[in-house]
């Protein structure tokens, strides 16, 4: 089981307090992501949660237990880390034991445990290799086999992704997505990279300052951002968001409007703008666009291949349908 309760649970460093007291509910077997801007708190919730940092107020609870002053080690919980922290004198089969030694079990439960990790991690044939023979994606394999071993509760991630290349975070990201559909164990993963959170989430837990700006699945979030915030920070590339005379037009102080929602045309249109910067991906082109009225330019996403230069005039209508709106204070109008 890996039920995770927050109740109240705040931290400051002296005067400044970093997590203002909130609340917070992981289910036994979700996949919950925690995703935000440099600096949010989101590192800091998850070794609150490990109990790597003392808690400033609050509780938390593992399976209904009071774990708040429990020490990290008998918490049930395994952590993997951004830097691999693997040791490079010992073999893959050794780095993935270690923390069973460590516990004193004896050599057959070790190696099964590591056999076992292995295979699901795709490592078998690579046990007798030291991390130094390995890529950045094994040895972070190799890293997640060391935390598997231990049999956890849950299992937490803290931006594990990050010192690897572009094809490598994809590779992994899915590796890591399949893993928990097989082992079906409650995975709380840190990232700053809403691609991350939209690809691998149950549910994303958007934070701001310490705050938690809205929880839901990606789609939730995606389709009813709660504010602007979450609005301009889910979704690649970000939502629209457009001020002034346009906005209230529509009874809004702020509008918001996906780039996909956009429809362009050479004739009449809601608004008429001028393209600028294109970037062509195959499958779907985005133009930026320069409207008169509106103070940044718009982001439009067009299928495959479009016959649109620098500088052409083109005109823009959003879908009604998906058009959201915010009041004075960011919060979204029902």
């Amino acid at each position: 089981m890996g039920r995770i309760t927050l109740d109240k649970v705040r931290k400051a460093f002296g005067d400044v307090e970093v997590i203002p007291p909130l609340d917070l509910t992981i289910e036994d077997g979700e996949f919950v992501v925690f995703v935000g801007p440099s600096g949010c708190g989101k590192s800091t919730l998850l070794r609150l949660i490990a109990g790597l940092e003392d808690v400033s107020g609050g509780e938390i609870r593992i399976d209904g237990q009071d774990a708040t002053m429990v020490p990290p080690a008998k918490r049930g919980l395994a952590m993997v880390f951004q830097s691999y922290a693997l040791y490079p004198h010992m073999s893959v089969r050794k780095n993935i034991a270690f923390p069973l030694r460590m516990a004193g079990l004896d050599r057959a439960e070790q190696e099964r445990r590591v056999k076992a990790a292995a295979e699901v991690l795709n490592l078998t044939d690579y046990l007798d290799r030291r991390p130094g023979q390995l890529s950045g994606g094994q040895r972070q394999r190799v890293a997640i086999g060391r935390a598997i071993v231990r049999e956890p509760a849950a299992f937490l991630f803290d931006e594990p992704l990050s010192n690897l290349d572009a094809a490598l975070r994809v590779g992994m990201r899915l590796e890591i997505s399949e893993l928990h559909k097989r082992l079906k164990t409650t995975m709380i993963y840190v990232t700053h990279d809403q691609v991350e959170a939209m690809t691998m989430a149950d549910k994303i837990v958007v934070l701001r300052a310490g705050n938690i700006e809205q929880v839901g699945s990606p789609l939730e979030l995606y389709r009813a951002p709660r504010n602007t915030f979450v609005a301009g920070f889910i979704g690649s590339p970000k939502m629209n968001l457009i001020t002034g005379p346009v906005a209230a037009q529509h009874d809004a102080t702020t509008i918001g409007i996906r780039p996909e929602h956009i429809r362009v045309t050479e004739g009449a249109g809601d608004w008429q703008g001028t393209v600028g910067v294109s970037e062509h991906l195959g499958s779907d082109t985005f133009f930026h666009v320069t409207c008169a009225g509106i103070a940044e330019p718009l982001t439009v996403r067009v299928g495959g291949e479009v016959d649109l230069r620098y500088g052409d005039t083109v005109h823009l209508t959003p879908d009604p349908e998906h058009l959201h709106r915010f009041d004075a204070q960011g919060l979204r109008i029902a």
